[in-house]
């Protein structure tokens, strides 16, 4: 991670999961961060895959010249890095692995870069499941944002399991009879 306001971000967060994949959505408490908050968010996962925003910080907000709540984060990208970014969120959510990824946008001022970080939260039987993010620009005086591009991405410490595909795990779940289509 390049931006300290990432690294700091990261290492509430990091603290905060102890031995867990990811720490659980109440264990954040927004005064350790405070002079964070303008640029955190967190996204819903929806069934639709539209990640909407839950809630959006105001700097985030003022540079896209809009509130954010309910719409979806990766609307804001263009469509060569929408199912990149898609991906990204899913595999943070699903698969508990924290993201960092560069981002440029233009604005009638011209590019601006910024980082983005995604951290999980731990998943709860009966709860939505959401994540956590941190968008850091690398540059100020820009305001209305638009034409979000990824440039570059990675995951952050991969767990030392092997992951099992998404399909086998959400079987692996199931419990009782199953019927499986297609096989004879």
């Amino acid at each position: 991670m390049k931006h300290p306001s990432n690294r700091q971000f990261f290492a509430y967060w990091d603290e905060k999961r102890g031995d867990s994949r990811a720490p659980d959505r109440s264990d954040f408490k927004p005064d350790a961060f405070r002079e964070l908050l303008g640029d955190i968010f967190v996204l819903a996962c929806d069934e639709a895959g539209r990640y909407p925003f839950r809630v959006a910080g105001t700097r985030l907000s003022a540079l896209l010249g809009r509130d954010l709540k309910d719409q979806s984060f990766p609307g804001l990208f263009g469509r060569e890095s929408r199912r990149d970014i898609t991906d990204i969120i899913t595999a943070v959510t699903e698969d508990m692995l924290p993201a960092v990824a560069g981002i440029t946008a233009t604005s009638d001022e011209g590019a601006m870069h910024f980082e983005l970080l995604l951290l999980p939260f731990n998943q709860r039987a009966h709860a939505p499941m959401s994540l956590t993010g941190l968008l850091a620009p690398f540059e100020s005086g820009h305001s209305r944002l638009r034409n979000f591009e990824l440039t570059s991405w990675r995951y952050l410490h991969p767990p030392t399991e092997r992951l099992v595909p998404r399909a086998l795990r959400k079987l692996k779940l199931a419990r009782g009879l199953m019927v499986y289509e297609g096989l004879r």
